[in-house]
């Protein structure tokens, strides 16, 4: 499992380390292991590391500094190392006198060209986004070359992944200890590149972010015995679609079925529809061990959802329409798992705030989701987070293409989770669970070409089999 901690958590693990180090050793720790990935990053390119040109973009903090010593070591095996400061007199005065008696020089603007290119202007104390000196740095960096982030690309907020104005994009980012949250959640995430992580010693408790890897996902997979029948599987129901959006019945069904229920109990107006894709569809009111509600209702949303939550208390997914004009006290009176699966256009409308806000803080509001509505919530989108109420650990799903951005894909998601829902998973493993398979999934279909929403449930069984298989 990849883990995630905030910027207070990993500094106060920082403390404790120093306090017991030599000053300055933590730093030419974390400046060795930044060297040794800038090495191989230049052999893979150029065979050596001798001859390179190497650029360091250094701020004035400790994110200079350990730019400064890792150009040193660059500048002893021969690579041509040039710094160019932020600002010329706040400059790490160590890291400098070492890449001066190694050899590299300063500058006072970033050379037209470089092989390489480290980010050290700003550390993951960050915030706010790029002062104009450091921005008129990034604009600068040469064409072609590789951009190394220091721990955390500049411009990016640690905590939270928020890009305020322009950001730093790397091709990799090195970090020191442990993840930061804003390397794993978009935009932030998707301006880290490839993150290597350097570890650096530091004691660290409880993550605050994880994301689930195959080998986690395997675990909480449900399978059945020689003993299991189709309601020891765990049978879902589904209440979803309308005389005008009857695929997405289809869809979720879909999505149920391939999700590794027992069996899909259908409720709607499209049963045809649904038959006619899945003949061995139940149809009509029966015993349920969860139920997804919502995808196409149109406006008969609000008395389906209310109807569900008051047939029985079995774990309920509410997506899509079933959404609109959610009642937060009705849910908290649940005793059983209730999951919400909304879009950023969606949690806003929940949230009462706009979808700006919701974009530009997605783990703000995945966790206020969860906690107004007493509930496990799934936030769909370019990086899908789940939460739970009174759970402090946030899930990020690290798989997906961005081509499941496409119709009827977020009915296959509600009907994979539904039917782990059935089969006895929490609200939260369910949801992160489905997003994993579903993102593999999307992977497999698209194999980087457009898809259809179908193809993606189709995929379901492959992703399933390769994440048993690792």
């Amino acid at each position: 499992m990849r883990t995630a901690y905030s910027v207070e958590t990993v500094r106060a693990a920082e403390r404790e380390l120093m306090a017991g180090l030599p000053q300055g050793a933590l730093m030419l720790r974390a400046a060795a292991g930044l060297a040794a990935v800038c090495a191989r990053l230049l052999t893979r390119r150029r065979g050596k590391v001798y001859g390179a040109r190497v650029v360091l973009l250094v701020g004035p903090g400790d994110n200079g500094g350990d730019a400064l010593y890792a150009g040193a070591r660059l500048a002893r095996r021969g690579a041509g190392v040039t710094a160019v400061p932020m600002d010329p007199a706040r400059v790490h005065p160590g890291g400098l006198a070492a890449l001066l008696a190694a050899g590299g020089r300063v500058a006072s603007d970033v050379p037209e060209r470089a092989d390489l290119v480290v980010d050290g202007l700003l550390g993951i104390g960050g915030r706010g986004g790029l002062r104009p000196a450091a921005a008129a740095l990034v604009e600068r960096i040469p064409t072609g070359a590789v951009v190394v982030a220091v721990d955390l690309p500049s411009g990016v907020d640690a905590d939270t992944g928020e890009v305020a104005g322009p950001a730093v994009r790397a091709d990799v980012t090195v970090t020191f200890g442990a993840h930061k949250p804003g390397l794993l959640i978009d935009p932030g995430a998707a301006l880290a590149g490839v993150v290597r992580p350097v570890d650096i010693g530091l004691a660290l408790p409880a993550p605050e972010l994880e994301a689930l890897q195959h080998a986690d996902v395997a675990r909480l997979l449900p399978e059945p015995t020689a003993e299991s029948d189709k309601y020891r599987r765990g049978v879902v129901g589904i209440v979803a679609g309308s005389a005008r959006y009857p695929g997405a019945a289809v869809l979720a069904v879909a999505g149920a079925l391939r999700g590794g229920a027992g069996a899909v109990r259908y409720v709607g107006p499209a049963a045809d529809a649904v038959l006619a894709r899945y003949p061995e569809t139940l149809i009509g009111p029966g015993r349920v061990q969860a139920w997804v509600v919502g995808p196409g209702l149109g406006d008969a949303r609000a008395d389906e959802v209310e109807g569900v939550l008051a047939q029985s208390d079995v774990p309920v997914l509410i997506d899509a329409d079933g959404l609109r004009g959610l009642d937060p006290e009705v849910l908290r009176g649940r005793s059983a798992a209730t999951l919400l699966t909304p879009h950023a256009g969606e949690a806003a409308a929940l949230l009462g705030v706009s979808r700006e806000e919701v974009e530009a803080g997605r783990l703000a509001a995945v966790r206020a989701l969860a906690r107004r509505y007493g509930a496990s919530a799934l936030l769909k989108g370019s990086t899908t987070l789940i939460a739970c109420d009174g759970d402090p650990v946030v899930r990020v799903n690290p798989t997906g293409t961005p081509w499941l951005a496409t119709a009827g894909s977020g009915d296959v998601l509600s009907g994979v989770a539904g039917s782990l829902l059935a089969a006895g998973l929490s609200g939260a493993d369910a949801g992160a669970v489905a997003a994993y398979l579903h993102g593999l999934a999307g992977r497999f279909a698209s194999d980087g070409a457009p898809v259809l929403a179908q193809q993606v449930a189709d995929a379901v069984p492959r992703a399933w089999r390769d994440v048993r298989s690792a």
